[in-house]
């Protein structure tokens, strides 16, 4: 097959080229043996946009290869931070000028808004860039007191060498980023699988790495298919690295092939079932708009969801007023309008899992305070629905459901709020809305979370790390902590003065 095919844009009246082979040694390929091909969907229409590359395990191994390559001869240690700095944030000005046309890609195969798109998504991508790009020439190590007379320690940070990124669906643009840019500024290089969902942008990123001027083999991008391509990079012997965001379950797999081969260094951004805890002294009507947003911003398709509310019973009743006020006014349609918020679920099977959950709340008794009505036409749209009348062990309030979905429950106490926010196996965020000063500062240290929010939700920084707890994975991914992720430390004894005697 050709490695590009033009995309059509009806409603914008032009077209996109986009990559279709695999990206390995900065050329477009066929695979070496396969002749599967990923099918990438609109999920606003449910038609193909094209079919790109599927890589096979050989295929994986080739591009490990030339990642090994590149990164003994012509990154790694033969390049300095100055000019790793350099090329990330030429790259990160080619996104930015290209910031349209990949939010129109993205939209096209995620069927987030276009808006959304460029304005966070690739926005913030631009800005991890350039932030990585910045510590690209800061990396130092520590100078050890052993014996100042005859000997001294100093360490290294060097890179750990070849990684396996393995990204979502859900923000195929920024996921790029966070997993790119910290692994660049060390100089490590990378095998990349994005998402078999939504592979279009990985391969229109990776023409930018050429342009850029990044040497061939440093990223590689090989789309495939979970099961193939990325049990390939967990469990191969030559990847020092494996960092993957997705669920909890394909998590314990990548955890368990990096163990059983070469105990490669891991880090695992995984699930969550995040809790809302508003209490009677909050500014209901902000919280209800940080509730609202925590739910219903990229159609709820995001670990950090804010999928348990629980408000203190003095002003449920009046928060639960506003909150459906705000959730209601959300539009969720056509991508490429600017007054849409949220687009459909990205496809058929998130479709199918999402409305599984709904119809099991209305079975297990949960009232349904919004929503739950399906949508008749075309495209994977979810309407935002409200769930009150929960209890503890319904499915619905227990486990992950990626979808605007909301679950609104009540609490007495600051001590039962604290329970109920904490009674789930997940640890990635955690929010509460409170205008009292000490019970927020309580509050947020007994929340189980890698994250907490306070007056606010589900705002990311560039220079503040990201991670969670139980779960919801391990390792930290933003700020200087994400460093540490892509490098290793090497102890480096000199002795220039101590004489021994031997035999001992």
């Amino acid at each position: 097959m050709a490695h590009s095919v033009n995309i059509s844009i009806p409603s914008l009246n032009k077209q996109i080229s986009v990559p279709t082979g695999l990206f390995i040694d900065n050329e477009f390929v066929p695979s070496v043996d396969s002749q599967e091909l990923i099918h990438a969907i609109n999920p606003s229409t449910e038609e193909v946009i094209c079919s790109v590359v599927a890589a096979s395990p050989k295929d994986i191994d080739v591009a490990v290869a030339a990642a090994r390559k590149a990164f003994k001869n012509t990154w790694g240690k033969n390049v300095t931070g100055f000019e790793r700095s350099r090329l990330i944030n030429k790259l990160a000005d080619l996104i930015e000028r290209d910031a349209q046309e990949l939010a129109e890609l993205e939209s096209l195969n995620n069927g987030k808004p276009v808006r959304i798109a460029r304005d966070f998504d690739i926005g913030d991508t631009v800005q991890c860039l350039r932030y990585y790009a910045g510590w690209a020439d800061k990396l130092t190590g520590q100078s050890l007191e052993v014996d100042n007379k005859t000997k001294v320690s100093f360490t290294r940070h060097e890179p750990i060498g070849v990684c396996g990124q393995i990204i979502p669906w859900n923000y195929p643009i920024n996921m790029w980023s966070w997993k790119v840019a910290p692994a660049l500024a060390v100089g490590c290089t990378i095998v990349m699988k994005p998402s078999e969902l939504c592979p279009l942008t990985a391969l229109k990123l990776s023409e930018l790495i050429k342009e850029a001027g990044f040497p061939p083999g440093v990223v590689n991008t090989v789309p495939s298919f979970g099961p193939i391509g990325g049990a390939a990079l967990a469990a191969h012997s030559d990847v020092d690295k494996v960092a993957f965001t997705g669920s909890t379950i394909t998590g314990r797999k990548v955890m368990e092939a990096a163990s059983k081969s070469n105990l490669k260094k891991l880090s695992l951004e995984l699930g969550g079932k995040s809790p809302h805890l508003v209490f009677e002294s909050a500014d209901l009507v902000q919280a209800a708009n940080w509730a609202a947003l925590g739910i219903c911003y990229n159609s709820g398709q995001d670990c950090t969801a804010g999928s348990r509310v629980y408000v203190q019973e003095s002003v449920y009743d009046k928060f639960l007023d506003l909150l459906i006020s705000k959730v209601k006014a959300q539009v969720i349609g056509d991508g490429f309008d600017d007054k849409t918020g949220g687009g459909p679920v990205v496809s058929k099977g998130q479709y199918d899992r999402v409305w599984g959950y709904i119809e099991a709340g209305k079975q297990e008794g949960a009232k349904v305070a919004l929503g739950g009505v399906k949508r008749t036409g075309k495209g994977y749209y979810v309407d935002p629905t409200i769930f009150t009348e929960i209890r503890p062990d319904m499915k619905i309030v227990k486990e992950e459901i990626f979808g605007p979905v909301l679950v609104v429950g009540r609490f007495k106490t600051e001590d039962e709020g604290v329970f109920l926010a904490n009674d789930t196996n997940y640890g990635l965020g955690a929010g509460l809305h409170s205008n009292d000063a000490n019970q927020c500062m309580r509050v947020s240290s007994a929340l189980e979370a890698g994250t907490v929010w306070v007056n606010q939700y589900n705002l990311l920084y560039n220079n503040v790390p990201f991670g969670g707890k139980k779960l919801s994975g391990i390792g930290r991914e933003l700020g200087s902590y994400a460093l540490e992720e892509y490098t290793s430390v090497k102890a480096v004894h000199w002795n220039f003065g101590e004489k021994i005697d031997w035999p001992l």
